[in-house]
Parts: C-alpha cells; sequence; structure tokens
C-alpha cells in the first residue's frame, strides 16, 4: 500500500512472533499456534528417585556449577529456583552468571537474591511482571531471554557453609530461528556502601543549604547501568539501607541516551520514579495514620517500607515494559542519592536491559562480603522526625 498509510515496515512472520514472545503473550494470542517446542532445564533426580535438589550432591563453599547449557536457537521463557543452606545472608553470597553464545564474560551476574529483587539479603514475597517471590522462598523470574547459538546458566557459592539442596526448574523454546535485530537480555548489579554524601552536616533534607544546591549534569549520582551498542532498558530493582535518618528518596532520576555529558531525560524525585509519591507516607503526609502501606504492582512497587530513621530497610522497583527507554550507542541509568547527592545511604540495585553484541562496560562484583547489607555510621540526622 503506497501513501501515508504505509507508515511501519513490514515485519516478517518470524519478527512477529518475536515481538509477541518478547512482549508477553497477551491472552487473546493463545489460541494461535506456536512454532517452537518446549524445554526444560530441571533439578530432578537423573536416577529416578526423589533427590531433587541433589541433596547428595551439595554445591560446596567456593564451587561454581552449570546448571544448565542449552543449544539454540531458543528463548528462555521462565526461570524458577528455590535453595536449602544453613548460610546466612545467602542470598547474597549465591552469584547468579548467565552466558549468551559462547561469551566468556556473563551477560548476567548478580548475587542470586538481587536478581530476583532481594536486594538486602533477605527473603519477602511480592508480585511484579518480570519478577515475583512466592511462599516459600520461591524465586521466579518471567524476563524473556533470547539466544542463537547457545546459553549457559552457572551458580557459584561464595558462602562458607554448602548449599544443601538447589531446586530449579528452566523452562525454554527452541526457535527454528531468531530475527538478526533481536537483543541479547543483559542483568547487571550495582552498589554503594555507603553512597558520597557531599555533607554531613544537616538536619534535615529541606534544609537550605542542601535543597537549594543544584546538580545538572550528575556527575554524582548513583549508576544504576551503563552500556554501550544499541538497545534498550527495561527496569530496576532497588533496596536502600538508610545510614542517615530523614526521607531517603529526595533525588531525581537522570538518563544519558547517547550523550555521556547531558542527561535526556530527568525526573522529580526517587519515588516519583518508581512511580509512588509524597515519600511512601514517611514525610508527614500520611492518610493511613501510623501505618504505611506496601504494594508490589506488575511495573511498580515499594514491598518493604522501613520508616524514616537510621538502619530502615526499603525495596522498590520500576519496569519500563511498557516502552523501554531505547538507545542506539550509549546508555547510562542513574539517581541522585538525596537533593544533589547530599546523602549517604547504602544502594543495592540490578539493572535489567537488552543490547545488541556484548557488554563492555561492566562493572566488577564487589567482594562477597561487602555485599552484605550493614548499617554505616556516616553522622547526619540520626532520626527523621525531630
Amino acid at each position: 500500500m503506497a501513501g501515508p498509510f504505509r507508515t511501519f515496515p513490514r515485519l516478517a512472520p518470524a519478527a512477529l512472533a518475536l515481538t509477541a514472545i518478547l512482549a508477553g503473550e497477551d491472552l487473546s494470542r493463545l489460541p494461535y499456534p506456536k512454532n517452537y517446542t518446549s524445554h526444560r532445564e530441571s533439578s530432578y533426580d537423573r536416577g529416578g528417585g526423589n533427590d531433587d535438589g541433589n541433596w547428595k550432591n551439595p554445591i560446596k563453599s567456593g564451587e561454581t556449577r552449570s546448571i544448565a547449557e542449552m543449544e539454540g536457537p531458543g528463548i528462555v521463557k521462565h526461570i524458577w529456583f528455590t535453595i536449602a543452606t544453613k548460610e546466612i545472608y545467602h542470598l547474597k553470597k549465591i552469584v547468579l552468571r548467565i552466558y549468551w553464545d559462547g561469551q566468556s564474560l556473563p551477560a548476567v551476574e548478580a548475587p542470586v537474591g538481587d536478581f530476583f529483587g532481594l536486594g538486602l539479603g533477605e527473603y519477602f514475597l511480592y508480585e511484579a511482571g518480570p519478577l515475583s517471590v512466592g511462599s516459600q522462598k520461591a524465586l521466579n523470574c518471567y524476563f524473556p531471554m533470547p539466544f542463537r547459538k547457545s546459553a549457559r546458566i552457572a551458580i557459584e557459592n561464595q558462602g562458607d557453609e554448602p548449599i544443601t539442596a538447589f531446586y530449579y526448574n528452566i523452562d525454554w523454546e527452541k526457535h527454528r530461528s531468531l530475527p538478526a535485530e533481536v537483543a541479547y537480555f543483559h542483568a547487571e548489579y550495582r552498589q554503594a556502601t555507603p553512597n558520597a554524601g557531599w555533607t554531613a552536616n544537616w538536619k534535615r533534607n529541606g534544609d537550605p543549604e542542601v535543597n537549594d544546591r543544584p546538580n545538572r549534569d550528575g556527575k554524582s549520582n548513583y549508576v544504576i547501568l551503563e552500556a554501550e551498542g544499541k538497545g534498550h532498558y527495561v527496569g530496576v530493582t532497588h533496596g536502600i539501607l538508610q545510614n542517615q535518618g530523614d526521607w531517603w528518596g529526595e533525588g531525581d532520576d537522570m538518563m544519558f541516551i547517547d550523550d555521556r555529558e547531558k542527561p535526556r531525560i530527568i525526573g522529580t524525585g526517587s519515588e516519583d520514579y518508581y512511580l509512588g509519591a509524597w515519600c511512601y507516607g514517611n514525610c508527614g503526609i500520611n492518610p493511613f495514620g501510623s501505618s504505611y502501606p506496601t504494594f508490589a504492582y506488575q511495573r511498580y512497587g515499594n514491598p518493604v517500607n522501613g520508616g524514616d530513621n537510621r538502619g530502615a530497610r526499603w525495596m522498590v522497583y520500576r519496569f519500563h515494559t511498557d516502552s523501554p527507554v531505547a538507545f542506539e550507542n550509549y546508555f547510562k541509568m542513574t539517581i541522585e542519592h538525596g537533593h544533589a547527592n547530599h546523602r549517604s545511604d547504602n544502594f543495592y540495585s540490578v539493572g535489567y536491559w537488552y543490547q545488541q553484541g556484548v557488554h563492555k562496560l561492566r562493572k566488577p562484583l564487589p567482594p562477597v562480603q561487602e555485599r552484605i547489607p550493614r548499617m554505616i555510621n556516616t553522622d547526619g540526622p540520626t532520626m527523621g522526625k525531630p
């Protein structure tokens, strides 16, 4: 069809199918034929018994074990884990790595708890679209993860105790082919313990010397991820441990898109980026009285709300599945830690994105003991309320 009605390029059937796959198939698509074969990698007992979590073959301290190796073209559609171990903070000490197409460096590298949104090393239940944690201690991921030649998923035990049992089901589809333009899934863990606030000489976030300080370039912001190449950012899970009192979230999100010097997108506050409002009830405007309700929706949530004192623990998340943030050659996702970065709280995050090619600007995984959440005395106010 010629003329103004020919707005979008015609997609091949394989590309149309993949568009539906990557978007998460709508109920209206369920009756249509599927052009793939279904497969599962799991921890079932190869001898036919009931040792499905490999209780007889624990993952020893210091051991790395490949739990799944798949030949493509394919798409990982769902990952389910549950773990038995005596290790305290094992969610921080067990590392998940995923490799695509024989690459020597992982596209996914994060402590297993952080990858599933448990950024403070403790279990809690929540449900989002791409991630959820169910009872009891069931870790679920629904991010579609395409690969062309091969995929490998590995677990490293960086704790002192053995992983007594590691149960897993990894559901994937094998396809005849994938479109050339399809991007690889990536996820990377980062932390700041603590963020380097520029002052401890303040009593409230709204003090003029703090509130009036400009931050136009975001140079000292907390960096969630930085990537080179063509791709699209799809979200973040973010754990916070407050080292100072008052509200932790007086900080704007700033996205650098194809420009290393100037952010294209600037937000209005941390809870605003995470699609909440008014400090989640912790800044004197709380219609619910003394309680602070938590919530977990498909694209955003605040499943853990710790209040505004020192030592408070929080978890927030945001997924851009409605409109991923596209970039052609460079992307950096950042957020302020307090207005103009005046606060010195601990941040733990995993950024999730898709990109073509390999991840060149990776951040090394911090040593295991540095990943354990602990409050740090950074001075500043001790209580959120005078």
